[in-house]
């Protein structure tokens, strides 16, 4: 594409072949980038760059779980070297040009994924770097959703037997799922969560959009998945343990509201951390989960889940 003023060529990468240069500017899931293009989750064409002389000044790419359409936005990178205007404009310039390359016309931009230190708040520099990608996104109409805690169970870390107040039994297909995760809905502290019930969507469809668009995608056992009962059969909650693409991971754990209150995250969290330490070669568990969902923080704390890293998603409305 022709040089702007600001002398930046913004282009899509012309294949694989190009990685290295994509990797001029460093982020935590570089080591990613070659299975996920050989595995289709990643194409040449969603990875742009803009340069200035052969340097590259910023970078950005989108994810798939098959190849087919963007879902995630989790690569933007600046030259923070550079002076804020310039850095600053030649983000802004690459988000505009590549968005409108990549994600179709008429349809929601995807949303924006970034991890980020634990404590980038407490070093001024890394706060500066945080601080610029979320201003070149504000700057195109974005707006933070949530930060959230990356957690992590390591091999070693114990976990407790069960406790005996709660009995678990395999998920039994969809709807036994979703007849639990429809009322977890109500007085939900997940962000996500509380933005489609916002958005006019009712509790069952809010469930039956989490399962579809995750929960049904992962490909490890669905006997992993457990249901919580009183000893009487009642159901109390469910956890739902996996493994994605990278990571064995909590990917979603619930107690109705009946039960909330009485401590079982704690045992129902437990389980699931048990099904997948069981499994051979699992050395880490990876769980997320918001940072104002409080209750859920002290529980995986309270296992002895590490806060290894922090995320935050931005959105665009409309």
């Amino acid at each position: 594409m022709p040089d702007a003023p600001l002398g930046l060529t913004v282009r899509p990468l012309s294949g694989p072949e190009e990685l290295d240069l994509f990797r001029q500017l460093p982020y935590v899931l570089d080591h990613e980038l070659a299975d996920d293009l050989a595995t289709g989750r990643r194409r040449p064409e969603w990875m742009w760059v803009a340069l200035r002389g052969g340097r590259v000044v910023a970078r950005i790419a989108w994810w798939s779980r098959d190849g087919g359409t963007p879902l995630l936005l989790d690569f933007f990178d600046l030259d923070d070297a550079l002076p804020v205007p310039k850095r600053e404009e030649a983000g802004l310039r690459l988000v505009e040009e590549a968005t409108a390359a990549v994600v179709p016309a008429g349809t929601p931009r995807p949303e924006y994924g970034r991890y980020v230190p634990a404590d980038w708040r407490e070093d001024p520099a890394v706060r500066e770097a945080v601080e610029a990608r979320i201003r070149v996104m504000e700057r195109t109409g974005a707006r933070m959703l949530v930060e959230r805690l990356r957690l992590e169970w390591r091999r070693g870390t114990p976990v407790p037997a069960g406790s005996g107040r709660l009995r678990f039994r395999p998920v039994d297909g969809r709807e036994d799922l979703l007849a639990l995760m429809t009322p977890v809905m109500e007085g939900t502290l997940d962000a996500h969560g509380r933005a489609d019930l916002a958005s006019g969507l009712s509790w069952r469809q809010a469930a039956e959009k989490h399962y579809d668009e995750e929960l049904a995608g992962y490909a490890t056992p669905r006997e992993w998945w457990r249901v919580a009962e009183l000893p009487d059969g009642e159901p109390v909650g469910f956890v739902i343990p996996a493994r994605n693409n990278y990571n064995p991971v909590i990917a979603y754990i619930g107690v109705v509201p009946a039960h909330r209150g009485r401590g079982y995250i704690d045992d129902i969290l437990a389980e699931g951390t048990r099904v997948l330490a069981a499994q051979q070669d699992v050395e880490r568990v990876r769980a997320a989960t918001d940072l104002g969902n409080l209750p859920m923080a002290k529980a995986f704390e309270r296992l002895g889940y590490v806060n290894f890293e922090r995320a935050f998603d931005m959105v665009w409305d409309g």
